[in-house]
C-alpha cells in the first residue's frame, strides 16, 4: 500500500499556548504542595513544564539538561550544549543557560566541579526568587544531586508526585494536542492493518506502523507490543521475526508518542487473513470486549479509585494469572497517574483519590488462558467529562471476532 499520510500536527501557536497553560497549572500544584521551586531532569517533564523538546529519549537516559521552575520567578532552562535556540519563541522560558555536567557521562574527571557549580546555581536562583528556606522539589536526578543539595542546606522533596498530579488534568489547549495525536496514531494503525498480511513478519508489519506514525507528525513508539499467534499469550512479549500465519490473532498496543509529544495508547486485536474466527477466538475477544465496556461504563467525575477497583469486571479464574497489570491508568505525554490496581491487590499498591473532569485515562483488558493458547488485548483511551466519558480512540473493532 502506498503511504499517503497527512500531517496531523496543529499550529505551533496552539502548542505554545498549551505550554503556557501547563506551566500555570504546574505552579498551582507546586504551591498547593508547599514546594517553592522544582528541578526537572526527566525529558517528558521538562517538555510538560516549558514545552521545549530536545532528543527526548536520549536526554532521559543521559540527563544532560534540566529545568528550574519556581512558583514565582524566572523559569530557567539549563540546556544541552549548543541547543539554546530550541527555546526561542517559548514564553514559558525566561532564561536559557548551559547545563552543568551533573551526570558523570558529561563531566568526566571534573564531575565534582560541575556538581558544585550546579548547587551554587540553584542556591542563587532560590535566593533570587525569595525562596530561602523553601522546599525544593527534585525528580529523577543523577544520584549525587540530592545529597549535594542537602549538604548545602536545602530542604529537598520528591517533585515527581506533584508534577504527576498536575499532568493528570488536561488544559483546553492540551486537549487539542491530545486529539491530534489520536488522529495521527489511528491513521498509522489503519495503514499498518492494511499491510497486516500472512507471510510477513511481526517486525515488518510493526515497521509500517512506525513509518506511518512519523509521516503523520508523530515521534516514536515506547514499546514493542505487537505479537501474533502463540506469542499473544502471555502478554508483554516483544515484537520479533515470527512469520504471521493466516487465521492467527494479532495483538497491538500502540504506546505511541504521537503529535506534539502526546501519548496515544490503544490496543486492538486483529485476525490475520480472510478466513473466519474460531469459536475460541470469538470467546476470548468477547470476554475482553465485555471487560472493557463494563469498566468504561463505571467512570464518572467524583468516583473514588477504590470504588472503581471494587466494581471492576470480575475476571474468570483461568484468566487471572495472565491479566493485564492494571484495569486503568492515566495518560498524557506518557503513561501517567493514576495507576489503579485490581481489588485483590489494592491493599498493596492502591492509593486514595478520585476521578476528575478533564482526566484522560486508558482502560485496559487482556484475556489469555493460564494454560496457553492465544490471547486478546483491547484498550481504549477516554476523556472524563462532567457529562460522562468520551472515547478518544475510536478505531473499529474486528467484526469477525466480535
Amino acid at each position: 500500500m502506498t503511504l499517503n499520510i497527512p500531517d496531523f500536527c496543529l499550529s505551533p501557536d496552539i502548542e505554545k499556548q498549551a505550554a503556557v497553560e501547563r506551566l500555570a497549572r504546574l505552579r498551582q500544584v507546586l504551591a498547593a504542595n508547599h514546594i517553592g521551586a522544582a528541578i526537572y531532569f526527566d525529558a517528558v517533564n521538562i517538555r510538560y513544564a516549558c514545552g521545549v523538546r530536545n532528543m527526548q529519549i536520549n536526554t532521559t537516559r543521559n540527563p544532560g539538561r534540566y529545568l528550574f521552575v519556581p512558583v514565582f520567578g524566572p523559569v530557567v532552562l539549563f540546556e544541552y550544549m549548543s541547543c539554546a535556540h530550541l527555546a526561542e519563541g517559548y514564553p514559558t522560558v525566561d532564561e536559557v543557560r548551559p547545563a552543568k555536567g551533573v551526570h558523570p557521562f558529561y563531566s568526566g574527571d571534573h564531575h565534582a566541579e560541575h556538581l558544585a557549580a550546579f548547587v551554587q546555581d540553584i542556591q542563587d536562583l532560590m535566593a533570587q526568587c525569595g525562596l530561602r528556606g523553601a522546599r525544593l522539589g527534585v525528580e529523577r536526578a543523577p544520584i549525587d544531586v540530592v545529597p549535594a543539595l542537602m549538604r548545602a542546606g536545602l530542604t529537598v522533596v520528591d517533585a515527581s508526585i506533584s508534577i504527576d498530579r498536575a499532568k493528570s488534568i488536561k488544559t483546553p489547549a492540551e486537549l487539542q494536542l491530545v486529539r491530534a495525536s489520536v488522529a495521527g496514531t489511528q491513521a498509522a494503525v489503519a495503514y499498518m492493518e492494511q499491510n497486516l498480511l500472512p507471510g510477513r513478519t511481526e517486525n515488518q508489519v510493526f515497521g509500517d506502523l512506525h513509518q506511518a506514525l512519523i509521516a503523520g507528525g508523530g515521534e516514536y513508539i515506547e514499546t514493542r507490543l505487537f505479537n501474533s499467534g502463540h506469542r499473544t499469550n502471555p502478554w508483554f512479549q516483544e515484537t520479533g521475526n515470527k512469520v504471521i500465519q493466516a487465521g492467527e490473532l494479532v495483538c497491538l498496543d500502540t504506546d505511541a508518542i504521537g503529535c506534539h509529544g502526546y501519548y496515544t495508547d490503544m490496543s486492538r486485536t486483529f485476525l490475520a487473513g480472510d478466513g473466519p474466527a474460531t469459536p475460541v477466538q470469538r470467546e476470548l475477544y468477547g470476554l475482553a470486549y465485555e471487560q472493557l465496556q463494563h469498566n468504561m461504563a463505571l467512570l464518572k467525575v467524583g468516583l473514588s479509585f477504590r470504588e472503581f477497583a471494587n466494581k471492576t469486571w470480575p475476571i474468570p479464574d483461568k484468566y487471572v494469572d495472565h491479566r493485564y497489570l492494571c484495569p486503568i491508568h492515566g495518560n498524557g505525554m506518557t503513561g501517567e497517574y493514576p495507576i489503579i490496581p485490581y481489588p485483590d491487590i489494592f491493599h498493596l499498591c492502591g492509593q486514595d483519590g478520585e476521578f476528575e473532569a478533564n482526566m484522560t485515562v486508558c482502560v485496559e483488558s487482556f484475556v489469555g488462558d493460564r494454560d496457553g493458547g492465544e490471547g486478546v488485548k483491547l484498550e481504549e483511551q477516554v476523556l472524563i467529562t462532567p457529562q460522562g466519558v468520551e472515547r478518544l480512540t475510536t478505531y473499529p473493532y474486528e467484526s469477525r471476532l466480535l
